[in-house]
C-alpha cells in the first residue's frame, strides 16, 4: 500500500484497535518508522498512526495527544512538563484548560493525535470528534478549541505547522453536497450553516475562512492555509467521505471533511496537491501535498532533506550519515515491549548464513549475539511462535541452539540412553518382562497395525486354541493372511504363554461379534425369519421421499425472490430499519442503484428510484 501511495509521510486515522491488536506489518514495516496513539479505555474506537519512510525524514521529537497531559512510553513526567530540549511546547495554558467543559486527560485519552517535531515544521495528524451525537458536544467543542490554541500557541513561539487529518467539518457549501439538505432539515439559514461552533473556530483558524461578525477573541487573526483548496479554489465535488450506507460515493454525494493544511509562511513550499477519489477501501479518501526539494526559511534556500532530518543527517540534500537506532523515539512503534528487538520476517530471509554445523555452539552464540538476546527476551507467546516459525533462516536457528547448549564447562551429563529402549519396559501380571521390541522396528506406521496381533503372539495362539471352522470361514481373507505370517515366525523356547494366552484374547474378541452380524444377516435373508417382515415392516411406513424432502429444505432456506424496482426493472435490494420508532427492526426492498448527486431518490435517471416495499408485503408467488 505504501508503495501505491508514493508518500515519505502517511498519516492514518480511525484505525480501530487496540495495542494487543498490532502486528509485524503494522510496526515492522521495512524502512519505516511509526507513532501509534491508541485509545486508552474505549476498545475499536478512533487512534491515530504517522507512518516516516526512514531514507527521507526522521522527526527528532514526537508526542501524543493535544494538551501534553499524557506521559512518554516508560515515563512518569508529562510531555508539558518534560525538559526543555524534549519538549515540543506550545501546550494549552492554565486558563486555556479551564474554558474547556471536558478535562484535559478525558480529551487525549480517545487516540486522537500524534504530534512529530522536524526542523521544519511541526507536523499534527489529527482524529476530530463527529457531530453525530448531542451527548457529545462538550467534548468536540473541547476538543477543538484546544486544538486551536495549540496551533496558535505553536505559532506563537516562532515554529511552522502542518496540520493533516479527519477534522470531521465541511468549510463551507462548496465543500458538501447536502449543505441545503442540512439547511432545511435542521432550518439554517445560509449565514447561520456557516457559523456553527465547529465551522466558525475552522473558518476563523485558515486564511480565507467564512467568518460572519467579528472574530472571536484570541483569534483576531488567521494562521493556517488550506493546500489542496489553495491549489483548486473554485473546484466543486471535491469531496473526501462518502456515506457508506446509502452506497454515495459512486454518485459523488459526499463532503470534505480531511485536510492538508500548512502555516501562512509555508504557502510557496508546495507544488501539488489534491485528492485521490479512485483509491477504494475506505469510505474516505487520500488527500496529499508535494513539497519542493527547495524550500525558503527566512529568506535562505534550504533543500527539504535538511529540513526534515536531524541535524547534520543530510547537507545540501547529501546524506552524511545513516538512520541508526540512536534517532529513534521514545515513542516509535518498534520500541514497543512486544516488538522492541525484533525484525519483520521479510527482513530475516536477508540475514547471512548459518555457520556449518561442525563448529561449536558457543562461537555462534559469540558470533551473533543479538540473536540469542531475541530469543531470550520474547515473552508474548504470538512472538515466541513467529520467532520458531523463522526457525528455517539459519543465523536463527543457531541462536536457538547456542541458547540451548551447555558450555564445556559444565558438568559432563550422562548419555541418554537409544531411542529403542529408553522406553520402561511394560510387565504382565505375572511379572515377566514384555518381549523386547527390534531395535530395527519402525513402530506403528497406520491404524490398521493396530488392530493386528504380532506374529510370535498370533502363532502361539493358534498352536494352543485353534479358531473353529465355521470361524475360520468367515474370516478366511485375514485369517489366512495372518496364519501365513504365524507359520513363518520362529518361537523362542520358555516364551511367556499367560502374557500371550491374554494378547489374544484381546483380539479374539471380536470373533462373536463378527459372528452375530453373520447370523442376523443370514437371518434377514430367510423368508421365515421374523427380521425380515416384523422390524423391517415397523418401519416400512416411515419412509420419507428424498426427492419431496430435499425440495422441502431448499424452499425453506432459499431466499425469496427479489421485486424489481420500478425505475430500472432490476432486482432489488434489502435494507433494515434502525431509526427507533414502531417500524425499528423491520425489513424493506429499495432500489439497489447508488445514490445521485442531488441526494435523493429521482425518477427516469440512472440513480436511485424512489422503489420501496416491505419485506412483510412482499409476496413473490403473487408477483410471478
Amino acid at each position: 500500500m505504501f508503495d501505491i501511495l508514493e508518500a515519505d509521510i502517511i498519516v492514518f486515522q480511525e484505525t480501530k484497535i487496540q495495542r494487543k491488536d498490532l502486528v509485524d506489518d503494522m510496526v515492522l514495516v521495512p524502512g519505516w518508522d511509526c507513532y501509534w496513539s491508541l485509545p486508552k479505555y474505549k476498545k475499536g474506537y478512533s487512534g491515530v498512526v504517522i507512518y516516516t519512510r526512514q531514507s527521507v525524514c526522521s522527526p527528532v521529537r514526537a508526542e501524543e495527544g493535544i494538551t501534553g497531559i499524557l506521559c512518554p512510553p516508560n515515563s512518569t513526567t508529562s510531555y508539558s512538563e518534560a525538559p526543555q530540549d524534549q519538549r515540543i511546547g506550545g501546550y494549552p495554558t492554565k486558563s486555556q484548560l479551564e474554558a474547556s467543559v471536558v478535562d484535559a486527560t478525558t480529551l487525549d485519552s480517545e487516540g486522537r493525535c500524534v504530534i512529530l517535531e522536524f526542523p521544519a515544521f511541526v507536523l499534527l495528524g489529527v482524529y476530530s470528534p463527529a457531530n453525530r451525537d448531542e451527548t457529545r458536544d462538550d467534548f468536540r467543542v473541547g476538543f477543538l478549541n484546544l486544538l486551536d490554541a495549540r496551533i496558535r500557541n505553536l505559532v506563537a513561539m516562532g515554529k511552522r505547522v502542518f496540520l493533516t487529518g479527519d477534522l470531521n467539518i465541511s468549510r463551507e457549501e462548496l465543500d458538501t453536497a447536502n449543505a441545503d439538505a442540512a439547511m432545511r432539515k435542521n432550518g439554517f439559514t445560509p449565514e447561520e450553516f456557516i457559523s456553527t461552533p465547529g465551522r466558525r473556530m475552522f473558518n476563523q483558524l485558515l486564511q480565507g475562512g467564512k467568518v460572519i461578525g467579528g472574530r472571536d477573541a484570541n483569534r483576531e487573526y488567521p494562521v493556517l492555509w488550506d493546500i489542496c483548496r489553495g491549489f483548486h479554489p473554485s473546484r466543486k465535488g471535491m469531496f473526501t467521505c462518502w456515506e457508506q450506507k446509502v452506497n454515495a460515493r459512486p454518485g459523488n454525494y459526499g463532503s470534505r471533511i480531511d485536510y492538508v493544511l500548512c502555516s501562512l509562511p509555508m504557502k510557496s513550499w508546495f507544488s501539488e496537491s489534491n485528492i485521490q477519489e479512485g483509491l477504494m477501501g475506505s469510505d474516505h479518501c487520500p488527500v496529499y501535498a508535494v513539497m519542493k526539494d527547495s524550500i525558503e526559511i527566512e529568506g535562505a534556500a534550504m533543500h527539504a532533506l535538511d529540513m526534515m532530518n536531524p541535524p547534520g543527517m543530510f547537507v545540501n540534500g547529501q546524506r552524511q550519515r545513516d538512520y541508526s537506532a540512536k534517532d529513534m523515539l521514545p515513542m516509535s512503534g518498534k520500541l514497543i515491549p512486544e516488538f522492541d528487538g525484533r525484525r519483520n520476517i521479510k527482513d530475516m530471509f536477508a540475514r547471512k548464513p548459518s555457520l556449518p554445523r561442525i563448529q561449536s555452539s558457543i562461537s555462534v552464540l559469540a558470533n551473533d549475539p543479538p540473536v540469542a538476546e531475541k530469543a531470550e527476551s520474547v515473552s508474548d507467546p504470538s512472538a515466541t511462535q513467529s520467532l520458531q516459525v523463522d526457525g528455517p533462516t539459519p543465523s536463527v536457528s543457531n541462536g536457538l541452539i547456542a541458547k540451548s547448549s551447555n558450555p564445556p564447562s559444565a558438568k559432563k551429563k550422562r548419555p541418554l540412553a537409544d531411542s529403542s529402549t529408553s522406553r520402561a519396559l511394560k510387565r504382565s501380571k505375572s511379572g515377566s518382562a514384555a518381549p523386547v521390541p527390534s531395535s530395527t522396528a519402525k513402530g506403528q506406521q497406520s491404524l490398521k497395525g493396530f488392530f493386528q496381533a504380532t506374529a510370535a503372539v498370533r502363532n502361539a495362539s493358534t498352536s494352543s486354541s485353534p479358531l473353529p471352522a465355521a470361524e475360520r470361514q468367515d474370516n478366511d481373507g485375514s485369517d489366512r493372511a495372518l496364519q501365513q505370517v504365524a507359520d513363518k515366525t520362529t518361537h523362542t523356547p520358555g516364551s511367556p504363554q499367560k502374557s500371550e494366552s491374554k494378547s489374544f484374547a484381546f483380539t479374539k474378541a471380536t470373533s462373536p461379534v463378527m459372528r452375530q452380524t453373520k447370523e442376523t444377516i443370514d437371518a434377514r435373508s430367510d423368508p421365515s425369519s421374523p427380521l425380515k417382515y416384523g422390524t423391517l415392516a415397523q418401519h416400512a411406513d416411515t419412509v420419507h421421499d428424498p426427492v419431496q424432502s430435499k425440495e422441502s429444505w431448499s424452499k425453506l432456506f432459499t431466499k425469496p425472490t427479489a421485486p424489481r424496482c420500478e425505475g430500472h426493472e432490476e432486482p432489488c435490494k434489502t435494507m433494515l430499519t434502525k431509526k427507533s420508532g414502531m417500524n425499528c427492526g423491520r425489513s424493506f426492498w429499495m432500489c439497489a442503484r447508488p445514490l445521485g448527486p442531488s441526494g435523493e431518490k429521482e425518477k427516469n435517471t440512472q440513480w436511485r428510484c424512489p422503489t420501496f416495499i416491505w419485506c412483510s408485503d412482499w409476496n413473490p408467488s403473487s408477483a410471478a
